[in-house]
């Protein structure tokens, strides 16, 4: 299995979860997802946010406000199946969030709303696969009251119905509080079955020290799933060298897959912070050369 680092547009498409999770994990600490919000207007108008990530250096793409049960992606024209066009397009693997809602838990702030398309439950765990999702998150959006328990219920629910990698954690509190990096829940998500685990980026939620991260990639890795560092703050709008910073910091924590996420302006990163992401982790040749690489290779 070659590493997503040196992979060609048509290598990455064709890999199953576990070879995606092996390509992953032989990368080293190099690869970055960027999330993209898709029920909003995009940055450039007529292209897709999913297209401006990967022009700046992104590996995975992933999908915010996503509704199975009302497939649009902005930006994209009119399709049978946006999910298979935008993959067509980017020439990267494409993931969306699905999010395990607690109703029987007790919020610090009024809860959000979101549509049964966007929830995780059966039916959009058997909508992503059919759609061709190379990957789904378990995890939750600001206010919608996710919690770890759900999540771990969600982790056993998706591996009987998605074939893909699944990804499952918190980037912040999700209207819940809790630990947010809670090694006894990092266990069930993975005795649960999930190939990834999330955590806040370490300099992104208040109190979340770098030995903490550590200690989770290594018992992470440990246990044969890989671990992804989120930012999901709002700090993917910050300055280039808060992002650096991010980046090498949570690279020596041994985060195997660096995310940056969507509150730049309309639904995506500031381009110029994907792009000083990927050439803190792995340079500027690595970055140039998966710039410039053909979608057609």
């Amino acid at each position: 299995m070659k590493r997503l680092l040196s992979c060609t547009s048509s290598e990455m498409l064709k890999m199953d979860g576990q070879e995606l999770k092996q390509a992953i994990l032989a990368s080293e600490g190099r690869t970055v997802m960027t999330e993209t919000v898709v029920a909003i207007e995009p940055l450039l108008g007529d292209l897709t946010n999913a297209e401006l990530a990967v022009s700046f250096g992104s590996d995975m793409v992933l999908l915010n406000c996503f509704d199975c049960n009302n497939p649009v992606i902005k930006g994209l024209p009119e399709c049978d199946n946006p999910v298979e066009k935008l993959k067509e397009i980017v020439g990267r693997p494409i993931g969306c969030n699905l999010e395990p809602v607690d109703l029987d838990a007790e919020l610090m702030e009024e809860r959000r709303v979101i549509s049964t398309g966007r929830q995780a439950r059966k039916e959009t765990y058997i909508k992503a696969q059919e759609l061709g999702f190379n990957f789904i998150c378990l995890t939750g959006n600001p206010g919608v009251g996710v919690s770890n328990h759900s999540i771990c219920e969600a982790i056993k629910e998706a591996k009987k119905y998605f074939k893909g990698l699944i990804i499952a954690g918190k980037m912040h509190a999700a209207g819940i509080d809790e630990p947010i990096v809670d090694m006894n829940s990092i266990k069930d998500f993975i005795e649960a079955g999930a190939d990834v685990i999330l955590m806040p980026a370490v300099n992104t939620v208040p109190g979340l020290s770098e030995q903490e991260v550590t200690e989770a990639c290594r018992y992470i890795k440990a246990h044969g799933a890989l671990s992804l560092s989120a930012i999901g703050t709002s700090q993917e709008g910050a300055d280039e060298g808060t992002i650096r910073e991010i980046a090498l910091l949570n690279k020596r924590c041994g985060i195997d897959i660096q995310h940056i996420g969507d509150a730049g302006f309309c639904g995506i990163a500031l381009p110029e912070n994907i792009m000083a992401l990927s050439i803190a982790i792995r340079g500027k040749r690595h970055t140039y050369h998966k710039i410039a690489s053909s979608i057609n290779r």
